[in-house]
């Protein structure tokens, strides 16, 4: 079992930063692939970023790349959100999946039954 909880959503403008965090406890989180997704309105589920146990690999999409930087620290997952754009508003969810073939893969994330309540990120033009 893995539980998870994130933090540190909220408002600002196109061009801010946010940092998510991610309260992650259970007797085997450390050994899951963490990361996050997110669900805007009216839109699909998105794989955003995902690290390694041990956080040594990390995997970011495409649509995030050189903006978003995932790492870890002890049971702490975070999510550094910089020069935002109106496009990342969504609701982001910390998620847990396992690895597979010694890799960890964004979507995966998506169909992970471990995840938490999501926090809202708002970035308005």
């Amino acid at each position: 079992q893995v539980q998870l909880v994130e933090s540190g959503g909220g408002s600002v403008q196109a061009g801010g930063s946010l940092r998510l965090s991610c309260a992650a406890s259970g007797s085997t989180y450390s050994t899951y692939c963490l990361g996050w997704f997110r669900q805007g309105p009216g839109k699909e589920r998105e794989g955003v970023a995902t690290i390694y146990p041990g956080g040594y690999t990390t995997e970011v999409a495409d649509s995030v790349k050189g903006r978003f930087t995932i790492s870890t620290a002890k049971n702490m997952l975070y999510l550094q959100m910089n020069s935002l754009k109106p496009e990342d508003s969504a609701t982001y969810y910390c998620a847990a999946a396992g690895v597979r073939g010694g890799h960890c893969y964004l979507a995966d994330l998506i169909i992970s039954t471990y995840w938490g309540q999501g926090t809202q990120v708002t970035v308005s033009s």
